[in-house]
């Protein structure tokens, strides 16, 4: 018997909300109060995320982002600081029992990130996974040697969360203006951003829709974790719970701006 998931599209929802969503999910998971769960979501205004134990000061350019209307917020995850474009990025999150993955941890991310190659893969792209030199952080997927797609990863208890992004069409002139890591220096000009990022929409040199990169994603994930997937809402506990998190936590300057993160915990990545 085919194992059911659960498919969530949220649409748009602002940095704060998505993040309070998604650590809803999480904990619920944990109480198993929901199943294992896919969700999709965008970014109203574009947003910049922090991983869990980065330094805003040192990743962006908060003027900038308060200039031109750009949400800041801190992630559950671990991983580095990322633009999040609204009109040219599809995120998707995953939230499982940790029962469901394999125990080390490139074995792990191959697991959880075949999904999005799959995706890539029908949509007629050569993608595969590039990991970092010690397989410690989770992979980027790339086509012809560029990133198109990243994630980060924390678990908790008994359950998982992993969320990313999918590279439609961003807008690589804001991401340079918002985030340090973009800003043109003797070392790193401009052009660093083009040569090592990419958008489906200049890989396939066509226009690409989100309804078709949900579409290609459902299929990709469903074959990659061979199980089904139902399209579902929120449960009620989920709405409340993420409600909380957003107004105590993810919309706060104490989470949001601290200066001396907490450690990260060993089950963070």
């Amino acid at each position: 018997m085919t194992e059911e998931w659960r498919l969530i599209k949220s649409g748009f929802n602002d940095a704060y909300t998505n993040m309070a969503i998604d650590e809803a999910i999480l904990i619920s998971r944990i109480d198993n109060k929901v199943p294992n769960t896919i969700r999709f979501y965008r970014w109203r205004p574009s947003a910049v995320s922090l991983g869990f134990s980065q330094q805003v000061e040192r990743e962006v350019e908060l003027e900038t982002c308060k200039q031109l209307g750009v949400d800041v917020v801190r992630r559950p995850t671990g991983g580095g600081s990322v633009y999040h474009d609204s009109n040219g990025e599809l995120t998707y999150s995953i939230v499982t029992s940790s029962d469901n993955i394999p125990s080390d941890l490139i074995s792990l991310y191959r697991f959880l990130c075949h999904g999005i190659v799959l995706a890539c893969r029908k949509l007629g792209l050569s993608a595969k996974l590039s990991f970092d030199e010690k397989g410690r952080q989770c992979p980027n997927i790339v086509v012809n040697g560029k990133k198109i797609s990243g994630s980060a990863q924390t678990q908790r208890k008994s359950a998982l969360l992993q969320h990313g992004t999918i590279l439609l069409d961003s807008d690589l002139e804001t991401m340079r203006r918002v985030l340090k890591m973009g800003r043109p220096t003797a070392s790193t000009p401009l052009d660093t951003l083009e040569s090592r990022v990419t958008t489906l929409r200049r890989a396939l040199a066509r226009s690409v829709s989100f309804g078709e990169v949900e579409s290609v994603l459902r299929l990709g994930f469903e074959g990659a974790f061979q199980m089904k997937l139902t399209e579902q809402a929120l449960s009620q506990h989920e709405m409340e719970l993420s409600s909380k998190l957003h107004q105590t936590k993810y919309s706060t300057q104490a989470w949001n701006l601290r200066r001396e993160t907490e450690s990260t915990s060993s089950s963070q990545r």
